[in-house]
């Protein structure tokens, strides 16, 4: 015994935290509780019309989810994510925005990693900082939709493939690849990131010293990602043929000034990056050719306009372009932003000081009224029963009115339709060749079967989008929505079967995104 406990070491006491990482580590967490206290102000306030959408496709079978995804255009991932958690949380408002919330906290410390791994402390500290305020993504973060998740997964992407191909270092190899892939996964303009980054390929191979072994390496990195992509690749044929946007137009030359609005803040912190963070670009790119932090400045510039470029031309020909989709440019261009601010030196931290505290304003009016579905709901509910008839005239707002009559209203069960026919999944809008079908909907043809088959004293709550912005509402989908709405309630207005009963909610209050109001309408015996 005594030979045994000779033998016996102390534990090793633990050496102290380095003091180099005890104040990034002290940044991070106030910066992350920063960034929780931004993105939790309207929290559950309001719902809209596409996070009805969300809400209806995560609520089908986990399984089925990627098959049900044929008929509305997107990839699954994040759909499957919001499924599993909101069996963990429920599917209250802030239930599921809380997914967003949390993803979005995800790209503080990913943004420190990101830009300190690539080209230092300063810079991962300031990347970290714009991400923690960011206002696209304070957004986004309350709202029930993937572009959160698109934003890190962009910014994720950017760095590791800046790590393999512009730094040499080929362990990042495997994370680019699946983040590449997660990417695809999550929205379709991950696409067109992914011809943005092939043609950053090009600055990193000019400065590349072993060339044979870069082109195996970008095969390697795009070609298993594409494997990876290659299981959704026929559900994405078969989308692209049957589905599309026909609510966008095509895009016009207003793209800079869409990014300095939605992404960037606004003019003012536009104007301080552009000026600080240019200058400290400028110095590094002003080096010698061979520099690598000059490199993967030019392939993280190539990858933005890259990317704009196949999407602004891509959108010429189908329309795929709306404001919220440029949020995947926002990860690569937090990036640069970050190296050209702690490259600026003085210059940096005084556009920092103006950049932060304007990010960091809150904006919760147009989080806050969204829609006003609720309203609506909590009118009509005591005046609808069993078996009654919701007509949406515009039809992917019928999951959202499904959600909220039925989940949160205590509305008993009720039928759910629009101009295309009675659905046959009320909680999912089938967009198969939807503009098609709704050109072809007549009243006499489409409405008359579904008020017949309404039994005396049946009700029907007719709804239609507020309309009043026309600018809002002439793309091909939205122009004719307008003129349904208007052709099929002056139909049913004239139906001698049925009596109006009153407009449904009494107060309109303006919503932010898209208005509903409602007519009910009750059968004669």
């Amino acid at each position: 015994m005594a030979s045994v406990a000779s033998r016996i070491r102390p534990l090793p006491r633990l050496r102290q935290l380095p003091s180099s990482f005890v104040l990034p580590a002290l940044v991070l967490f106030g910066l992350l509780v920063i960034s929780f206290w931004e993105r939790t102000h309207s929290l559950g306030e309001s719902l809209w019309m596409d996070e009805g959408l969300s809400i209806g496709i995560a609520s089908q079978p986990l399984h089925d989810i990627p098959h049900v995804l044929r008929v509305d255009g997107s990839p699954p991932l994040y759909y499957m994510l919001l499924s599993v958690w909101m069996k963990i949380t429920g599917n209250g408002p802030a239930e599921t925005q809380g997914l967003s919330v949390a993803i979005a906290l995800i790209s503080v410390p990913g943004g420190l990693w990101a830009g300190w791994s690539l080209f230092g402390r300063r810079a991962g500290l300031i990347c970290a900082a714009l991400c923690a305020v960011n206002p696209f993504l304070t957004a986004y973060a309350q709202e029930t939709r993937m572009y959160a998740l698109m934003l890190v997964l962009s910014l994720m992407a950017t760095a590791a493939f800046l790590h393999v191909f512009a730094y040499g270092r080929r362990r990042y190899l495997p994370a680019f690849s699946i983040l590449l892939a997660l990417m695809l996964y999550t929205h379709n303009w991950g696409l067109f990131l992914s011809v943005g980054l092939v043609c950053a390929l090009v600055p990193c191979w000019y400065v590349s010293e072993v060339r044979t072994s870069f082109w195996r390496d970008a095969l390697i990195g795009f070609g298993v990602a594409g494997v990876l992509y290659l299981p959704w690749v026929p559900t994405l044929l078969h989308q692209i043929k049957h589905t599309g946007a026909p609510w966008l137009n095509s895009p016009n030359f207003g793209a800079p000034i869409q990014i300095t609005r939605s992404l960037l803040g606004g003019g003012t912190p536009t104007v301080a990056l552009v000026l600080a963070g240019g200058s400290g670009l400028a110095a590094v790119i002003a080096r010698r050719v061979e520099d690598r932090e000059r490199t993967a400045v030019l392939a993280a510039t190539v990858t933005v306009l890259g990317t704009l470029a196949v999407a602004w031309t891509v959108s010429q020909v189908s329309p795929a372009w709306t404001t919220r989709y440029l949020g995947v440019l926002l990860g690569p261009m937090l990036l640069i932003a970050a190296l050209g601010l702690a490259r600026a030196g003085t210059l940096g931290f005084v556009a920092l000081a103006i950049i932060l505290p304007i990010w960091a304003l809150p904006r919760s009016y147009g989080l806050d009224n969204k829609s006003n579905a609720s309203d609506l709901r909590n009118a009509v509910v005591p005046d609808l029963h069993e078996g009654d008839l919701v007509v949406s005239m515009q039809p992917e707002q019928g999951p959202l009115l499904a959600y909220h009559l039925e989940d949160l209203g205590g509305a008993p069960k009720l039928r759910f339709a629009s101009p295309i026919g009675l659905a046959r999944n009320d909680r999912v809008m089938d967009w198969t060749d939807a503009y098609d079908k709704l050109k072809a909907a007549t009243p006499a043809k489409n409405l008359a079967p579904l008020l017949a088959n309404l039994p005396a004293g049946g009700r029907v709550l007719f709804v239609y989008p507020v309309t009043s912005r026309a600018d809002d509402w002439d793309a091909p989908w939205t122009e004719l929505v307008r003129r349904r709405g208007a052709q099929w309630g002056a139909a049913l207005a004239a139906d001698k079967q049925f009596k109006r009963i009153g407009a449904v909610p009494p107060n309109y209050r303006r919503a932010t995104r898209i208005g509903v109001r409602g007519i009910v309408y009750e059968k004669k015996a």
